[in-house]
């Protein structure tokens, strides 16, 4: 993108969702690890990514996730989020934390737990319409851990019959989006394992489905950027969840594990027109921070989320192209290059003050004070966490 009041026109109109369950506990599959001054229902919840969006003035949404931040009034809890300048963004479904999924929900042998299944994604559409969020993000994780245990067609069909019965019920203004991961906890066969297979039910569906891309759900060397051009030139690209991985889903902090990568993938999202306001696409985080404090962690990942897509729109488009017309390798890959090698911190910095901001949200926060005034206030009752 040439010139600079584009990209700073691109830069400040980009929307960075965080996710509410980032704020609480959470662990590994062996423990989870409890912090001080950690939320203890989702009201505190939004006050903390209110922090967020104040320091970054880029995180104005927050995802919920059903049943973790399930209230008695989600009106209540959307005019919450508005007083504190937030809007609530994608309702999350949750069909993996109950006894009776143990052998898959949309997609279970048993007809009654599949009709279980059913009725909370109902009733997640819903809480999408009282809160006024226009996203419904599902993710399954159904399949089977070995050879013969289900029929694996047979499996589709079930889940195309109950993601059929979602869709009729969104409104016109909401969207239904698919999230794939390769594996875990389903070791043999993932019931929607990869952007091919959520794409597949996606199109059948119609123009509200679209596809999620969780940086953290691919095998080791997969082209994720790849993978967005194709969704973007389909149509089909309806959000990102960022997060970093060393060896599964790990959930780190975007850009922590692999900054290049991200780059990578912020630039495919710049030329195929990602970045623009038709396209929809909801660039959301989907972290658990495990041992590292929360809102710093948030606030970190935001920064990188930014800087890697600063660095994409300094890509010299017209010499890109011109190097891939000529069939220049080397030239092309040194236009790439030169902007991912680029110190855009001080052009953020810069926005930054002229919206009234402190230039480094990570370092302003920490000196506020406010983690250690939370700590110290929030004791008593249950900290909110995914458990394990």
């Amino acid at each position: 993108m040439s010139g600079s009041s584009a990209v700073k026109a691109a830069l400040t109109s980009q929307a960075i969702e965080t996710p509410s369950w980032g704020y609480g506990n959470s662990g590994t599959r062996f423990k989870v690890f409890a912090q001080p001054g950690v939320p203890r229902d989702p009201f505190e919840k939004l006050d903390d990514a209110a922090q967020v969006h104040a320091f970054t003035g880029v995180a104005p949404r927050v995802s919920l996730h059903i049943p973790w931040d399930r209230v008695d009034d989600y009106a209540a809890l959307a005019s919450h989020a508005g007083k504190l300048g937030l809007t609530l963004g994608a309702i999350n479904s949750n069909v993996f934390q109950d006894d009776d999924f143990k052998l898959g929900s949309v997609t279970h042998p048993d007809p009654a737990v599949r009709r279980k299944a059913l009725a909370h994604l109902l009733e997640c559409v819903d809480i999408m319409d009282a809160t006024g969020s226009s996203d419904l993000k599902l993710w399954f994780s159904d399949g089977t851990n070995y050879p013969g245990q289900d029929d694996v067609a047979t499996r589709q069909g079930r889940l195309a019959e109950a993601l059929a019965v979602v869709y009729e019920r969104l409104g016109d203004d909401q969207r239904m989006l698919l999230e794939y991961k390769l594996f875990e906890p389903a070791f043999y066969a993932t019931d929607v394992p990869d952007w091919g297979t959520a794409y597949a039910h996606c199109l059948k569906l119609g123009p509200k489905a679209k596809v999620v891309v969780d940086t953290g759900h691919h095998a080791p060397g997969t082209n994720i950027e790849f993978i967005v051009a194709l969704l973007l030139r389909e149509g089909k690209l309806g959000a990102f969840d960022f997060n970093s991985r060393f060896y599964a889903d790990d959930d780190l902090m975007a850009g922590a594990a692999d900054p290049f990568q991200l780059f990578r993938i912020m630039h495919e999202v710049v030329v195929n027109g990602g970045l623009e306001p038709g396209a929809q696409v909801n660039f959301m985080l989907d972290q658990c921070h495990n041992i590292e404090a929360k809102v710093p962690a948030m606030i970190r990942s935001v920064m990188n989320v930014q800087e890697a897509t600063a660095k994409a729109l300094t890509v010299d488009a017209a010499a890109l192209a011109a190097a891939q017309r000529s069939g220049d390798v080397l030239a092309a890959n040194a236009v790439l290059m030169d902007a991912y090698n680029t110190d855009v911190r001080p052009l953020l910095a810069g926005i930054r003050e002229e919206h009234g901001l402190r230039p480094d949200p990570f370092s302003a926060y920490l000196a506020s004070g406010r983690q250690e005034r939370i700590a110290a206030e929030r004791v008593g009752g249950t900290q909110a966490g995914w458990g394990a």
